[in-house]
């Protein structure tokens, strides 16, 4: 049980986090801050924190677990705001899409006090962002992952995996460069995609016609075409080196697609094809995976 969370970004990703503690009864009281008045007060009114706080600093005043709920461009600027109020026994995270470049940050920031942070990417969301959307069941059933670093805490880095597995959560721990690593290849890059894909289309003569014909496959398909792009815009700028080299494989195996198509070679085609189905048909997420 925690005494108070000090919420940074009272968002769909930082709400849902407070709303998942409240009904687990982790916690006993939420204080909450936003750049946006508003969206504060509107988290207030949802129940979704208890106390507005004027300052990400006095949110975090009297707080025994601190979450950043901030886009990842925003990070360092957070820490150097609340770094004066953070002690040897706070748990603090993060809910960032990218991570080296958020310890990074932690690394500049905290100095003494980086071992209180400990770094998360929780596998979930949604396409529509702010707090009116925020869902005690958003983290449920989903991965998290954990990524700490050589200071890294083992009291706080237990802390969190305590807490997230309390709220249902499957979690992995890696390094901050293995994490950028693999999600640049299974979720930036087919943002990247999706984002070219949508206007590629839209920018074609005869694309809004074409777009009223897609069906099922297609809105499955694009679905993430539709993500916050400020956030987005952060995430693959923040981890373009690993997302640019991400692209250039994809380029290589589209184009190897393409020369079979054009060559006509329907036989190797096919088992690009099949090859692509059974890894598809084998994949497995990990809250599909059987309980062992």
């Amino acid at each position: 049980m925690f005494e108070q969370l000090g919420l940074i970004g009272c968002g769909l990703m930082g709400g849902s986090f407070a709303l998942a503690l409240k009904r687990a009864g982790l916690v006993k009281r939420v204080v909450g801050y936003s750049k946006s008045p508003s969206t504060t007060e509107r988290a207030r009114q949802m129940g979704v924190i208890d106390v507005e706080a004027p300052s990400a600093l006095l949110a975090v005043s009297g707080a025994d677990i601190v979450l950043l709920a901030v886009p990842v461009s925003a990070t360092e600027a957070t820490f150097k705001a609340i770094r004066h109020l953070i002690t040897p026994n706070t748990l603090v995270m993060d809910v960032g899409s990218t991570k080296r470049d958020v310890v990074d940050a932690a690394r500049r920031v905290l100095r003494d006090h980086v071992g209180c942070f400990v770094p998360a990417h929780p596998i979930t969301g949604k396409e529509v962002s702010g707090v009116e959307h925020a869902d005690a069941n958003l983290y449920n059933g989903k991965q998290v992952i954990l990524t700490p670093i050589e200071r890294t805490f083992t009291v706080q880095l237990q802390k969190a995996v305590d807490v997230w597995n309390a709220l249902g959560c499957h979690v992995v721990q890696m390094s901050p460069q293995a994490h950028d690593a693999a999600y640049a290849a299974v979720s930036h890059l087919p943002h990247l995609i999706a984002f070219a894909l949508m206007n590629g289309i839209a920018d074609q003569a005869d694309g809004k016609d074409y777009l009223s014909l897609a069906g099922p496959g297609f809105r499955d398909f694009t679905r993430i075409a539709a993500s916050d792009s400020k956030m987005w815009r952060d995430i693959l700028i923040a981890n373009r080196e690993e997302l640019l080299t991400q692209s250039r494989i994809f380029q290589q195996t589209l184009q190897s697609l393409e020369k079979l198509i054009g060559d006509s070679n329907g036989d190797a085609l096919e088992q690009l094809i099949e090859q692509a189905s059974e890894t598809r048909a084998n994949w497995r997420i990990a809250s599909q995976k059987p309980n062992k």
